[in-house]
């Protein structure tokens, strides 16, 4: 099994945010993980929703940041011109399903690399179907 995990907006915002319904989870769960030395995936766009959703909050919108940006366990996967035209896609064939870009962007990348976990509190992840969600 891939010891790579790859991490939604969805954990990051329950694990910073106390007052989110998933804090004490998401906690638990990244400890757990840390002991085991997991590395961590994610995209420059799933940085960016982590970061609006503290934009307001001076103190966390930077350590947020530093949390993933500078973080020596998290790689961040690039996002090609072909991941974006597969996700375009994926959004018009599965038009009964109400996933963002940002998670078909997700969906098709963890694909691509090969991941086939995901922490994530975003049901969408469950919807596509194809991922274990460590939750």
């Amino acid at each position: 099994m891939d010891p790579r995990v790859f991490l939604d907006a969805s954990f990051w915002i329950a694990y910073r945010e106390p007052r989110d319904t998933h804090s004490v989870r998401a906690n638990a769960i990244l400890r757990q993980l840390f002991k085991s030395r997991t590395r961590f995936v994610t995209t420059f766009p799933v940085l960016c929703e982590v970061q609006a959703f503290f934009s307001r909050h001076t103190v966390r919108r930077h350590t947020v940041l530093a949390d993933l940006w500078q973080n020596p366990v998290v790689d961040f996967e690039d996002v090609t011109f072909q991941d974006q035209e597969s996700a375009i896609a994926l959004l018009r064939d599965q038009r009964d399903k109400s996933f963002s870009l940002c998670d078909a962007l997700s969906f098709v990348i963890m694909q691509r690399v090969g991941l086939s976990r995901v922490l994530t509190f975003d049901n969408h992840f469950k919807q596509f179907g194809n991922f274990a969600v460590i939750d």
